[in-house]
């Protein structure tokens, strides 16, 4: 059994994260539950700010807040010294409300809408990622209209294809995100941008995909970048001041995944950049990164109590909890692994093998296939790991379930940073109109 960061078996034979017993947490605030450990978050987030300054060079390390964006994550990322990713309106305003600093956030996106640009505008935005020729024009013009100019960097498509799932590949040439750099796209990209008035090119981002496990594809990456943008220098006598490599960052699931230390990845990212650089006499740009889910997906687990099982005698025996693809789509998206214990009974002998379902209604609503725990009983809590990054993030009102609460454990405390939804939450955007509502009847 593999645990993370804080988290332990006590005396009782119950799971403990931050110093609470997830049985105490079960009863106060009701499950599915998402528990995260806010002493992992933020080693892992001083695990990131370390390594980039021990390189020596520099650098910002922008929390990439699509893996898990509430108002007390900003918080942390803020206290941590980490900059901030959005991708959508929503995002900016969380960051915002959180009173995360405007002049930190960096707003990513294929397809931002010009209210989205304009509230980012407003809010004095350190940085828009921009993505295509389209958006190169639009900004420029509202940017023009506010009287403002903006610092942009150019998504880029490097090229390189990670180890990782078709659907969180993103470096590779067919993208939907960024200008290509095979086809020459990206050149032109970087010669639009130098001539909007209103924009200021700090320099190109590229990201190669997610949860990757080794670093010859960041490798790769930089060595590509580092060769665009000497190209850039010497045919447009133009230099990067920041150079954005994504994140990708990859965490131990279930075993078998072997993410490597995050030191590691970083000083693997900095040797490519100084040698590339030196090689070309070319100024050493700020090196940004994005890490997500390696900052907060281990240091999440989900608590839900077990209802009914289904035994098919030579087949499989299922057992079914109170949550599932509602509050983690991940497995049915693209058959993500999880492991898991009985919270309440983790010192017993494993004896059955069991498959978790969820409670949607939907065949694919699995969210562990052939997990050996002890004996099931209703009514048992089942902590499913590392669900910090995309559960929450993803969760849905699909069936009308109601979104779980979040809470995070520190030395014994547990704080509720989100509540769980109510009914009166499920219908709150639902008008009826006139002609449909019940009338009296007469008599």
């Amino acid at each position: 059994m593999y645990l993370h960061g804080t988290s332990k078996i006590n005396s009782r034979g119950h799971l403990e994260i931050g110093g609470c017993d997830v049985t105490d947490l079960a009863k106060e605030f009701g499950t599915p539950l998402y528990i995260v450990d806010e002493v992992l978050v933020r080693r892992r987030a001083r695990e990131f700010m370390d390594a980039f300054r021990s390189t020596g060079l520099r650098h910002q390390v922008a929390y990439a807040s699509k893996a898990f964006c509430v108002m007390a994550m900003c918080r942390i990322a803020e206290e941590e010294g980490m900059s901030l990713d959005v991708v959508s309106d929503g995002e900016l305003y969380t960051a915002l409300q959180a009173g995360f600093p405007a002049e930190r956030i960096h707003f990513h996106g294929n397809n931002k809408t010009p209210d989205e640009i304009l509230m980012a505008l407003d809010a004095n935005i350190g940085c828009f990622v921009v993505d295509n020729f389209i958006e190169l024009q639009l900004l420029n013009a509202l940017a023009g209209e506010k009287g403002k100019r903006v610092n942009v960097l150019l998504r880029i498509t490097p090229g390189v294809e990670a180890h990782t799932h078709e659907y969180i590949s993103t470096g590779q040439q067919d993208s939907k995100f960024g200008f290509d750099l095979g086809n020459g796209t990206a050149f032109r990209a970087v010669e639009t941008a130098l001539a909007q008035p209103n924009l200021k090119l700090l320099g190109v981002h590229s990201h190669i995909g997610s949860q990757i496990f080794e670093v010859e594809g960041f490798r790769m990456a930089v060595e590509k970048v580092a060769a665009f943008a000497i190209e850039v220098r010497d045919r447009l006598s133009e230099t990067f001041a920041v150079i954005n490599l994504g994140g990708g960052f990859g965490i131990r699931y279930v075993e078998g995944d072997t993410p490597l230390p995050v030191g590691q990845y970083v000083h693997a990212i900095a040797d490519a950049i100084q040698s590339s650089c030196a090689a070309a006499n070319y100024p050493l740009p700020e090196i940004w990164i994005e890490p997500g889910r390696s900052i907060v997906g281990d240091a999440g687990t989900t608590l839900y109590t077990v209802g009914t099982s289904k035994d098919i005698p030579g087949v499989r025996k299922y057992i079914a909890v109170d949550g599932g693809m509602t509050d983690n789509p991940r497995p049915a998206l693209y058959e993500s692994k999880y492991d898991a214990i009985l919270a309440n009974r983790a010192d017993d002998p494993l004896v059955e093998t069991v498959s978790v379902a969820g409670k949607a209604c939907e065949s694919g609503d699995m969210l562990i296939w052939d997990l050996n725990l002890p004996k099931v009983e209703s009514g048992d809590l089942l902590a499913v790991f590392c669900t910090g990054a995309y559960n929450y993030a993803m969760a849905s009102n699909y069936n009308r379930i109601r979104r779980p609460a979040v809470v995070f454990v520190k030395d014994g405390k547990a704080d509720l940073v989100v509540a769980r939804e109510s009914h009166r939450d499920i219908v709150g955007n639902d008008i009826i109109p006139e002609r449909l509502k019940k009338q009296a009847v007469t008599q």
